[in-house]
């Protein structure tokens, strides 16, 4: 079952710039962390962003920072994620995901499987 909806994948240049969303289908997420994970063939689920609806707090992973931007659109819990100055090695499929948000900060905002609902995924491929 499709818990998120995402989309903006697509095939681009490295430098070129990717634009993705991800929205939910059926549920409120008020008080939910959304953002991205990326997986790439043979490799593991890796964290990438995400962001506190409640106040915009955002995690970037050490490998997109400077690079991509996530923010949101409370009146939809949609989030968006810029992704410029894109690298051959962000080539993955993106998936989606949202979370309930702790009360405290935890260190599990990198681990996928303290996240509840998904996105299908998109593919982003970048060339050299």
């Amino acid at each position: 079952q499709v818990e998120l909806v995402e989309s903006g994948g697509g095939l681009v240049q490295a430098g070129g710039s990717l634009r993705l969303s991800c929205a939910p289908s059926d549920r409120s997420f008020s008080s939910y962390a959304m953002g991205w994970f990326r997986q790439a063939p043979g490799k593991d689920r890796e964290f990438v962003v995400n962001i506190r609806l409640s106040d915009g707090y955002t995690y970037y992973a050490d490998s997109v920072k400077g690079r991509f931007t996530i923010s949101r659109d409370n009146a939809e819990n949609t989030v968006f994620l810029q992704m410029n100055s894109l690298k051959p090695e962000d080539t993955a499929v993106y998936y989606c995901a949202a979370r309930l948000s702790p009360a405290y900060f935890s260190m599990t905002y990198r681990v996928p499987a303290t996240y509840s609902y998904w996105g299908q995924g998109t593919q982003v491929t970048v060339s050299s």
